[in-house]
C-alpha cells in the first residue's frame, strides 16, 4: 500500500487499511493505492478523498474483468470491503488457495 504523501505499508491489514485511509486529507494526501509488488500487477484498488467529503473506492481487476467505483464515508466499512476484496486476489508470494474434495458421509 502506498499513499500520495509516500507512505508506504507491505502487506495489507485491515488496520494498516483504516490508518491510511484516515491519514488522508483534501490538500497533499488524497489517495491511497493498494496493489501487488509486481512490474505489470492485473489488479489494483484505490481510495480518494472527495470535494463533497468520503471517498470514492476504485477496484480493478483485468484478471477477473472487474471494475467497480462507488462512494463510502465510513472508514471502518471501507477497510472491511477492501481486506476481503484483497483476500480473492492472487497476491505474490501468498501460498494459492486448495480446493480439497470432501465426501459426505451421512
Amino acid at each position: 500500500m502506498v499513499s500520495e504523501n509516500g507512505d508506504h505499508i507491505e502487506g495489507a491489514s485491515e488496520d494498516a487499511l483504516f490508518e491510511m485511509i484516515s491519514a488522508l486529507d483534501d490538500t497533499d494526501n488524497t489517495f491511497i493505492v493498494v496493489e501487488p509488488n509486481t512490474d505489470d500487477p492485473t489488479w489494483f484498488a484505490s481510495v480518494a478523498v472527495l470535494d463533497e467529503g468520503g471517498y470514492e473506492i476504485v477496484r480493478r481487476d483485468s484478471a477477473h474483468h472487474e471494475h467497480r467505483v462507488h462512494k463510502e464515508t465510513d472508514i471502518s466499512r471501507i477497510a472491511l470491503d477492501l481486506i476481503v476484496w484483497l483476500a480473492a486476489r492472487n497476491i505474490p508470494g501468498r501460498p494459492a488457495g486448495r480446493i480439497t474434495d470432501f465426501q459426505n458421509t451421512t
